[in-house]
């Protein structure tokens, strides 16, 4: 019984001395910290390594991109086969304002299957039809709260080539906001030949 009581006052009087040093006079002081690492984290190079590399300069764990370069994307996608196949669609950047040089210099690079245009319509439900509507007349639910969307095959839109789709898709044209950011090129590619589809009535 003496041993329990003992115990007890003894650990009593170890709580006692930790909680009295960890209260001091000053207000500024934090106290300790039991996960330093988590308040004070190590900011690494991003060009470096823990540890060493051996191959490349400097120990750099890649390389650092040739000067006056930007980085593309490679969308890894081929269509056709031999040497008329077309690899890694192109980054689009002809600007906003000039839809006229799209007209004239863009065209298709997708050929033309059942299966794109099924993919071209999928990604058309997506993307489109709550403003033209599934039949592209204009009339979905958001494009009859908001007028002015145009019936793909009304004389003044049937004459849409590659290119002006392309380029009104990308960047977008009166209320309609660029989608460009949301989709590939090969999506945009395949909504343009499912646009012609519908452009035929």
């Amino acid at each position: 019984m003496t041993i329990k009581h003992t115990s007890a006052t003894a650990l009593a009087i170890v709580g006692l001395l930790f909680a009295g040093t960890s209260c001091t006079d000053s207000h500024n002081d934090t106290g300790r910290e039991f996960a330093p690492q988590m308040y004070d984290a190590v900011g690494y190079e991003p060009y470096r390594q823990i540890r060493a590399n051996s191959i490349n300069p400097y120990g750099l764990n890649m390389r650092d991109p040739a000067r006056g370069t930007v980085s593309r994307p490679n969308y890894h996608t081929t269509f056709g086969t031999g040497d008329s196949a077309a690899t890694d669609l192109m980054i689009y950047n002809i600007p906003k304002d000039s839809i006229g040089l799209a007209e004239r210099a863009l065209t298709s690079p997708i050929p033309q299957t059942e299966k794109t245009l099924e993919e071209g319509k999928i990604l058309y439900g997506r993307y489109c039809i709550h403003c033209h509507g599934e039949g592209g007349k204009g009339d979905g639910l958001v494009g009859k709260e908001y007028k002015g969307v145009p019936s793909y095959s009304a004389d003044a839109y049937k004459t849409m080539n590659d290119g002006h789709i392309f380029h009104v898709i990308t960047h977008g044209k009166g209320r309609m906001w660029p989608h460009g950011s949301q989709m590939t090129p090969e999506e945009r590619w395949k909504i343009v030949q499912y646009v012609h589809k519908l452009q035929q009535g």
